[in-house]
C-alpha cells in the first residue's frame, strides 16, 4: 500500500516534494510508545464490521493539494476511520460529513472518502490533523501533542501558497495557534476559538477561521449542522480567495 500523501499532482513541485518527504516522516514515526500501542492493537483486533480490511495501523499524514491556499486540521484519526483506511478523515462519520462538505464547494472531486484508491482528488486544499495516530478515546496528552506538532508545522510551512487555516474544533485550534504564534512571535492572548470566528493575525499570518468539530457528537446533536458548516466554509474560501465553485 503506498503512503496516502498527494495525489494526482500535474507536475513535481517543491510543495510536493517536501509534502510527501513529511509523509514518509510521518509514517515511520514511533516516537509515543502509548499510541503506537494503541493503533497497532486496533489494527490487529479490528471491528467486526471491517474484519476483511486490511488495517493501516500507522500514522495518518495529509492529503490533498500541495498548491493548496486552504488548510483543513482536525484533530487525529479515528481508530476505525483514518486508521483503518491510510488516509486521514476516512472512514467514518467525520469524513462523511467534511468531504461532502467540501465536494459542494468544488474542492473535492467526489463527494465520499472510502479508501486510499477511490479516485479523490482535491483542489485548492489540504487536509491533515494535529496528532498523526489514532489516540485512545480521542484523547491524545501532551507530550503526544508536542511530538506531533512538528510534523503539523511543516506542513504548514510546506503549503507556500497558504492564505487561510481552517480549524475543526478546539483541540486543533489550540495546537494550530500554539505554532502560529511561536512562528510569528504573537502573544498568548492572540484569539480564541469560537464557531464561526475569523482571526487576522497581521500580515504574513494565514487568517485562521473556527468551526466545530464535525464529529457526530455535534452533527447529530444539531451543535453543527450541514448548513452552518457550509457558512463557515463559504467565509473561509473567500478569506483564501478561492472562488466556491459547484461541482
Amino acid at each position: 500500500m503506498e503512503v496516502p500523501t498527494t495525489q494526482e499532482i500535474a507536475g513535481p513541485s517543491l510543495s510536493s516534494t517536501d509534502l510527501l518527504l513529511i509523509g514518509d516522516r510521518v509514517v515511520q514515526c514511533r516516537r509515543c510508545p502509548l499510541l503506537v500501542e494503541y493503533r497497532e492493537e486496533v489494527a490487529r483486533i479490528k471491528r467486526k464490521e471491517f474484519l476483511d480490511w486490511d488495517y493501516w495501523g500507522k500514522p495518518i499524514p495529509g492529503f490533498g493539494d500541495p498548491n493548496a491556499s486552504l488548510l483543513i486540521v482536525g484533530l487525529a484519526p479515528a481508530a476505525h476511520g483514518g486508521n483503518r483506511t491510510g488516509r486521514v478523515f476516512t472512514g467514518d462519520r467525520s469524513g462523511d460529513f467534511l468531504y461532502k462538505a467540501l465536494h459542494k464547494a468544488g474542492l473535492a472531486s467526489q463527494p465520499t472518502s472510502e479508501s486510499l484508491d477511490d479516485g479523490l482528488v482535491l483542489k485548492g486544499a489540504y487536509v491533515t490533523a494535529a496528532v498523526k495516530c489514532a489516540p485512545p478515546d480521542n484523547k491524545p496528552t501532551l507530550d503526544e501533542t508536542s511530538n506531533c506538532s512538528t510534523y503539523l508545522a511543516s506542513e504548514m510551512d510546506s503549503l507556500r501558497n497558504l492564505k487561510t487555516i481552517l480549524c475543526l474544533g478546539q483541540f486543533a485550534f489550540k495546537v494550530v495557534m500554539m505554532i502560529i504564534r511561536k512562528n510569528h512571535n504573537l502573544p498568548r492572548s492572540s484569539g480564541t476559538f469560537g464557531h464561526g470566528r475569523v482571526l487576522k493575525l497581521g500580515e504574513g499570518t494565514p487568517v485562521i477561521v473556527c468551526s466545530y468539530h464535525p464529529s457526530p457528537r455535534n452533527t447529530q446533536t444539531g451543535k453543527l449542522t450541514e448548513k452552518m458548516f457550509l457558512s463557515v466554509l463559504r467565509e473561509t474560501l473567500r478569506a483564501s480567495k478561492i472562488a466556491w465553485i459547484k461541482p
